[in-house]
């Protein structure tokens, strides 16, 4: 399987929360030190996919959001007139 479909499976399979639970461990344990070059590299590579999967979550979470406001607005001018 190639990276991006990996990164896409696992946007669909990882949700915020988990995404978010998942992240706060991995920065636990970089900031306990103790671990190898080789693995705080890998910890630090799997921190910055789950952050990008936190933030495409957000994101996605405020464009539906957004979407919702801008359809109650239009609905309520359609109503004023």
């Amino acid at each position: 399987m190639a990276a991006g479909t990996e990164t896409a499976a696992e946007e669909t399979a990882l949700g915020y929360e988990q995404a978010r639970d998942e992240l706060i461990e991995v920065v636990r344990r970089l900031e306990a030190g103790g671990t190898s070059l080789e693995e705080s590299l890998a910890l630090w590579e799997r921190g910055e996919e789950l952050a990008k999967v936190c933030r495409r979550r957000l994101e996605g979470a405020r464009a539906r959001l957004d979407a919702s406001l801008a359809a109650e607005a239009a609905a309520e001018e359609d109503g004023d007139e």
